[in-house]
């Protein structure tokens, strides 16, 4: 089954926003991960420190069928936030096939930001913006290749 949540990009103030979502609507956190707690990258700089609480994911879910997610934007580490343009559309598969035939069609004619690769959250994941300036993600079980 394929889904598609709202991925929201914040400035610095992750965690307060979702506190205020979660008064405001209820629901409970699957997850919250800091910058902190990501495993060192090969090829990437140290997280500065100003960097690692802030948060680079939250899963909020909101009844059964909705579920808010968002993170920081890593400061010196992330793309700069333009509020207004601080979203995607996050698509989950459960399959790599469908993973990959939505990220092909959604990024024909369009701009991959990240390429389609296993990461260290164990999710074949990666980011585009489509040819009508709509980012989106795309993520589904780890590839075995």
């Amino acid at each position: 089954m394929t889904t598609a949540s709202i991925y929201l990009i914040f400035n610095g103030n992750c965690r307060e926003a979702f506190e205020f979502y979660k008064s405001a609507l209820g629901g409970e956190y699957e997850s919250v991960s800091t910058f902190g707690e990501m495993p060192p990258q090969e090829g990437q700089p140290a997280i500065p420190e100003d960097v690692k609480d802030l948060i680079m994911h939250v899963t909020l879910r909101i009844g059964e069928s909705f579920v808010l997610m968002g993170s920081d934007d890593g400061g010196s580490i992330g793309p700069e936030v333009t509020v207004g343009n601080n979203f995607s559309v996050m698509v989950t598969t459960d399959s790599v096939e469908e993973t990959d035939r939505i990220f092909g069609a959604l990024s024909e004619g369009g701009q991959v930001t990240m390429p389609l690769a296993n990461t260290f959250w164990d999710s074949y994941f990666g980011m585009l913006t489509d040819r009508f300036g709509v980012s989106w993600m795309v993520s589904g079980p780890l590839s075995a290749a």
